[in-house]
């Protein structure tokens, strides 16, 4: 299985992140003494960042600098026409001496900002910094503090551990920002079984996220199957491929429900079908202009995607399931490739929650019902078994009908220990053992038209973090956080549990990391105070990215068990109560408002 090359899917370019060398503009000696040392501050910044950071796709980041350092408002000005020009979509300033803040701070309000401040003595760094960080404080325009715990010498070129760490989750996030500006939330259908995630609620992805709402109604599918408005040869291709590799798994279906094999075979065939109509639904095919659609080759530029499923389509055609499961992968017929992110029932904010984890780890995400707190008494009385482990104070069971991406199965490696890793890392091997570790079984009776239900378990060991967004009325998104790790049960104990929610359905158990206060008490009170029935699950323990991600967008963050030490957010949210980061947070987001526009 090949690597399919690293491409941009969407319209529009990757952003880029521009540097900004900024100078004190007085010349006589103190300028020139110190334009040298400002640019190759800048072109060192944006070695170190090409050098370390990917866009999801796989492209590599690209850093613009400054034409000259900036003295005055004329370079800033100059050098904000030429990040326009580039495509610039993220700012960090970086300086080893006085500057005039008012006159060489970056004013775009909608472009995410940082500054690293030299901590060096001979013309520091560090009070250009604060007066700066003051300027855009009073000027409504946060931005992120980038300050080195050791003194330097000017004219060191290295960058400290602790600040190469905050300039990757600086970019990193800023760049999520960036990608998401301008494209596309794909729901195919409306709102499933009354979930009111499902609504798409155009002012929060508009403001928030600066992006387009697009809809489509799913009878779409039906045309397109009809028609035969897909690419009939890939068809054919990725019928064989599925075939080969999707093991079909047990039925549990009642005799008088259980469909014939014929009605198996015909259901493999539209799911492979409903696959390849929701990629091209998402981002379109060349191939359908070759075969007189032009208007279906464009696609919608969808970053993300829902399928309603239940009850308008699930209740006549086969479940989206298998659809579901392999665009959420990092692979398919064609190869290991960027995954894409589709939501069941079309939960548009548990969607953009995976969105997040997908653009800040480069990774793959599980969707799942957050289903059950399992207490060790339970467990006990259910299974006589007690748990032990990491799982001796509780699991809750994280299942849904087949939406989890196959890496998720944790077949993938790092180091030896299960992870799920950003497409260009993967193996054929670790592709191999992710499908052999998944079954496809008929749909249960409650899809009425049949279908195939994504069955795998995940492996333990790996660190996660589980996160989803909540609208509030009167308050409006808020995010939820809870990092933790999966663990795995003895089989005789797994499967009594399993066997009582649906066997035929993926399952993740999952521990959060406790604090022992709060939401945190227990595992109990993580799952008390979860604001929805879903939640998307990342790879590795990224709640302070996805902090840092948020207070960009002006999202506050309602419950996360991160440490205050690794809290990364602009500097003016420590104005709204250093003693009180959540409360604060909440002030500052509402504060400042969402970055595009009104709540």
């Amino acid at each position: 299985m090949k690597h399919v090359e690293a491409v941009n899917r969407l319209n529009g370019s990757m952003p880029k992140i521009g540097i900004r060398p900024t100078v004190d503009g007085r010349r006589g000696g103190i300028r020139e003494s110190l334009e040298d040392v400002t640019m190759n501050m800048a072109h060192a910044v944006a070695e170190f960042l090409t050098a370390n950071l990917r866009h999801s796709n796989g492209l590599p980041v690209e850093c613009v600098v400054a034409d000259t350092c900036i003295g005055g408002v004329a370079e800033a000005a100059r050098t904000a026409e030429k990040f326009a020009r580039a495509g610039v979509g993220v700012s960090i300033t970086v300086t080893p001496s006085w500057c005039y803040p008012t006159e060489t701070i970056d004013t775009d309000p909608t472009i995410p900002k940082a500054i690293w401040g030299f901590n060096g003595t001979e013309r520091p760094g560090a009070v250009y910094l604060a007066a700066a960080l003051s300027a855009h404080n009073q000027k409504g325009l946060p931005a992120f503090s980038i300050y080195g715990k050791d003194v330097q010498d000017i004219g060191d070129t290295a960058i400290t551990p602790d600040v190469q760490q905050k300039l990757l989750q600086f970019a990193k996030a800023g760049l999520a920002v960036a990608t998401m500006r301008g494209k596309s939330y794909l729901s195919m259908g409306s709102v499933s079984m009354g979930i009111a995630g499902c609504i798409a609620d155009e002012s929060f992805f508009q403001n928030y996220l600066g992006m387009r709402n697009e809809y489509i109604d799913m009878t779409e599918f039906v045309r397109r199957m009809e028609l035969g408005i897909y690419d009939k040869e890939e068809y054919d291709r990725a019928l064989v491929w599925t075939k080969e590799n999707c093991k079909e798994g047990g039925d549990v279906n009642p005799p008088e429900l259980t469909r014939t094999r014929e009605q198996k075979d015909k259901d493999w065939e539209t799911v492979v079908k409903m696959t390849l109509i929701a990629r091209d639904l998402m981002i379109g095919n060349p191939h359908l202009d070759t075969i007189g659609y032009g208007e279906e080759a464009l696609g919608r530029n969808a970053i993300a995607a829902g399928f309603q499923g239940q009850r308008a389509w699930t209740d006549f055609f086969p479940n989206g399931d298998f659809m579901e499961a392999m665009l959420s992968s990092s692979f398919d017929w064609n190869g290991i490739r960027e995954p894409y992110v589709i939501a069941t029932e079309n939960d548009t904010l548990n969607g953009i929650t995976m969105l997040f984890g997908h653009l800040l780890t480069d990774a793959a995400q599980i969707f799942a019902d957050v289903r059950t707190y399992w207490s060790p008494d339970a467990v006990k009385r259910v299974t006589g078994k007690e748990l032990e482990g990491r799982a001796k104070d509780g699991v809750i069971h994280l299942i849904n009908s087949g939406p989890a991406s196959l890496d998720g199965t944790g077949r993938q490696s790092i180091d030896g220990q299960p992870a799920m890793k950003p497409f260009w890392d993967i193996t054929e091997d670790e592709v191999k053992q992710s499908l052999e570790a998944t079954q496809w079984c008929p749909a249960v009776d409650f899809f009425r038209g049949g279908g195939f239900s994504t069955d795998f378990t995940t492996r333990g060991g790996m660190p996660v973090t589980m996160a989803r967004i909540n609208l509030i009325a009167g308050l409006g998104p808020v995010l939820q956080i809870a990092e933790g790790y999966t663990v795995e049960l003895p089989d005789d104990v797994h499967d009594k549990l399993d066997q009582r929610s649906n066997p035929t359905w993926p399952t993740t158990w999952f521990v959060p990391n406790l604090t022992g206060v709060g939401a945190f008490k227990d595992v109990y009170s993580v799952m008390n105070n979860w604001g929805s029935n879903h939640g998307a699950v990342s790879y590795g323990h990224i709640g302070s990215d996805l902090i840092t991600l948020a207070s960009m967008l002006r999202i506050p963050v309602s419950m996360h068990n991160v440490s205050e030490e690794q809290l990364f957010q602009p500097s003016a949210w420590t104005a709204f109560g250093a003693n009180d980061r959540t409360g604060a947070d909440f002030r500052a987001c509402d504060n400042f408002g969402p970055l595009y526009g009104k709540k």
